[in-house]
């Protein structure tokens, strides 16, 4: 009996996606934005980021009885100038 139900349940299955819709530029919308969300992100991450990702780490190890380690981050911009300077013990 539940395979007679599953059955009529995809007999009346209605495609609800914009990608089958009738008009043309409502489809072309959806995948267009299905392209832009699988296109690979640019590979230039900014120091903020960076940043973020030391402290994280920084406050993990804090947590865990290893050795201490020195973190000495230094960056600078495309000019040749210092940036950032974080030294952490």
């Amino acid at each position: 009996m539940s395979e007679n139900k599953a059955l009529s349940d995809l007999i009346n299955f209605v495609a609800k996606s914009p990608l089958v819709s009738r008009n043309e530029i409502e489809r072309r919308s959806a995948l267009n934005s299905i392209t832009q969300n699988l296109t690979p992100q640019p590979i230039h991450k900014k120091v903020t980021k960076l940043m973020d990702a030391v402290i994280v780490l920084s406050a993990r190890t804090k947590r865990i009885d290893l050795p201490k380690v020195k973190i000495d981050i230094d960056v600078f911009t495309p000019s040749s100038e210092r940036a950032v300077k974080i030294l952490m013990n």
